[in-house]
Formats: C-alpha cells, sequence, structure tokens
C-alpha cells in the first residue's frame, strides 16, 4: 500500500506525541510537511517524518 498522506493529529497519534508537538517541530524545522494545503493545513508521509527524525522506515511486509 502506498504512504498516504497524514494529516498533524494523524501523525502526532502515530508517533504517540502531541498535536501541538507536530506544529512545534514543524515551526523549528525538525520535520517538513510533504505539502501544505490552501487552507495552510500541513500533510506528512509518515516515511519521510521517520527519516527525518532518524528512526527507521517502516518495512513494507511488516503488516
Amino acid at each position: 500500500m502506498p504512504d498516504r498522506l497524514l494529516n498533524s493529529s494523524e501523525l502526532a497519534e502515530l508517533l504517540h506525541v502531541n498535536v501541538k508537538t507536530v506544529q512545534r517541530w514543524v515551526r523549528a524545522g525538525r520535520i517538513r510537511p510533504t505539502m501544505t494545503t490552501p487552507g495552510g493545513q500541513y500533510r506528512f508521509s509518515l516515511d519521510d517524518v521517520r527519516e527525518q527524525l532518524g528512526q527507521p522506515r517502516r518495512r513494507p511486509d511488516a503488516d
């Protein structure tokens, strides 16, 4: 299954952090959203964020 884009809340839940932490990481430049919607909302690729945070990527056959 291709990596779908997640909103800030979904990303926070998967990383076990508060959504404010995700927002703070973006402002600090620790992570970069894959895209920003016209309304200014962030969308993230989980694999990209894990790479940016130095976490291992999820194996495609891990399900």
